[in-house]
């Protein structure tokens, strides 16, 4: 079809609806408009980035949200499939250092980017059979990483079978030895005697909301991930949503903020709009809900689309947690940019959020967001998001004003037995998982989607397609998974989704459909 007709044909179709901007929604309607398609954003909130956002405390604006970014091929891919740069948008730094950990003043572990200096570091903290153990895991979570980079986390949604099949045969010994049956604390013990290291390591699931003791082996392609390298951009992740947003407003998408939708509408069991909680409804043909999956399944969106995904029972919810964000005074421990302050028992820990309650003396990670430049100290106060794991009850249990200060007390003791001192008292704002199942319906605040524990757990993940024709699915509750490049990558996917759907439908230059509903025009609607 030549460049006029594929206009026409455009035209002659109702723009696609994005509900929700977070990564998945932005990187979905980007792609979507590159490729010519007329494309309208409807978001509740008054700015784009969904859980990536920010929050304002004294004065100061603090990431709220995902503050790790790896995987950066991921988002250059789809700034070039837009036909831009992503370096023309964004200042990103490479992190020499992945982060600090502690366990006490005395206890205290570096890890880099350089591998052979991660070595000498680990050589010094725990000797050299640990230095072997940590080039066989290392080994090891690079060939698991290597092995499902294509065939999994950049395809679409599979099953075992399947993703066997797309592994080929030249891939068929890695399908075999995937890991899968064996728990990733069974599977550390093999590489790491010591438990400080088994606990650092057995960190990476709470990168999708897991726990190690029930996360199969296999998700130890996480720590290669990040060994692969971690950035800091100025600005924070808000800045790459911000950037997102303003190249795909720069291909033609309209963004129209401060419009929650009541009801997605379908006859059939095939979308033909939405209804906005103001009453106006708007048409459409094809819908892309960037939210948690959940929220169709529990009806929350409409009895029209809840067969679009299975309703997710509350024991498969992932993490969800505590999150302090203070503009304080530091002293004491020299802070990097991501750093972890362990506690004493891991088991202990994830046995109590299980039981659906708070850890006695929990792990704390805190990202000082004004130290991502290697040395640089700041002068006064400086940012810092501090976060510790919590059950996803958020919508059943309320986190009373005793159990809030209970919870800052310990972190701060954590912090503080690891030689941390922070301005007392603390000027911060506490965000808990009530607050994450108001942000978040039908998630209970679990902030990851449903949890990968069990060999099955990450081909449950909803894909890009649901039952309801025309309704497509992107966000972290998406297949691939839970994180800041994984949302990107469930947006690709869902923009491929739908271009190779309309693809097979528009053989012939479609006619305008006229009447039925109130529909505003792609052009004129509000930008926010």
């Amino acid at each position: 079809m030549n460049l006029l007709l594929r206009r026409l044909a455009i035209a002659a179709h109702r723009p696609i609806i994005v509900i929700g901007v977070g990564i998945g929604g932005l990187v979905s309607a980007l792609l979507l408009a590159s490729a010519g398609e007329s494309v309208l954003v409807v978001e509740k909130e008054r700015g784009p980035g969904g859980k990536v956002r920010q929050l304002n405390v004294g004065g100061a604006s603090i990431d709220a949200g995902p503050t790790v970014f790896t995987m950066l091929p991921v988002i250059e891919e789809i700034f070039a499939a837009a036909g831009a740069r992503l370096g023309d948008y964004l200042n990103l730094h490479k992190s020499e250092r992945i982060a600090r950990h502690a366990w006490s003043q005395s206890d205290q572990l570096d890890l880099y980017a350089d591998f052979e200096q991660s070595c000498d570091a680990i050589g010094d903290f725990a000797g050299a059979k640990a230095v072997t153990g940590f080039r066989r895991f290392s080994r090891e979570a690079r060939r698991l990483h290597k092995a499902l980079d294509r065939p999994f986390l950049r395809g679409s949604k599979t099953d075992p079978l399947t993703l066997g099949w797309r592994m080929g045969w030249r891939g068929f010994p890695d399908w075999l030895t995937l890991r899968a049956y064996r728990s990733l604390w069974s599977a550390l013990g093999t590489y790491f005697p010591d438990p400080r290291l088994r606990q650092l390591f057995g960190r990476y699931t709470t990168y999708c909301g897991s726990s190690p003791f029930e996360t199969p082996a296999t998700l130890m392609l996480i720590a290669d991930v990040e060994a692969q390298g971690v950035w800091a951009i100025d600005g924070g992740m808000s800045a790459l949503a911000n950037a997102l947003e303003t190249l795909a407003r720069q291909k033609g998408v309209v963004f129209h903020y401060g419009e929650p939708v009541a009801r997605i509408l379908a006859a059939n069991k095939k979308v033909t709009g939405i209804l906005l909680q103001s009453g106006e409804q708007l048409a459409a043909d094809t819908i892309l809900f960037n939210g948690d999956p959940a929220a169709l399944g529990a009806g929350l969106l409409g009895a029209d689309v809840a067969p679009a995904t299975r309703a997710m029972p509350e024991k498969a919810r992932s993490l969800s947690a505590m999150v302090w964000l203070a503009h304080a005074k530091t002293g004491g421990f020299e802070l990097g940019h991501h750093n972890v302050f362990f506690g004493p028992d891991y088991e202990t820990e994830f046995r109590a959020i299980k039981a659906g309650r708070l850890p006695p003396q929990p792990t704390a990670y805190l990202c000082a967001l004004d130290r991502t430049v290697p040395g640089h100290r700041p002068t006064g106060r400086e940012r810092l998001q501090v976060i510790v794991n919590a059950p996803a009850n958020g919508d059943h249990h309320d986190y009373t004003s005793e159990e809030r200060e209970t919870c800052t007390a310990t972190m701060l003791e954590r912090l503080s037995s690891c030689g941390l001192e922070l301005e007392k008292p603390l000027p911060h704002i506490l965000v808990t998982p009530n607050d994450f199942a108001t942000l978040f319906p039908a998630t209970g605040g679990a902030l990851y989607g449903r949890a990968s524990h069990g060999w099955a757990a990450s081909f449950l993940r909803p894909g890009s397609r649901t039952a309801i024709h025309g309704l497509y699915c992107a966000g972290g509750g998406t297949h691939p998974g839970a994180g800041v490049p994984m949302a990107a990558l469930s947006g690709k996917l869902a923009s491929e989704a739908v271009l190779s759907d309309l693809g097979s439908t528009r053989r012939f230059l479609p006619k305008a459909i006229a009447g039925g509903m109130s529909t505003r025009s792609a052009m004129t609607a509000h930008s926010g």
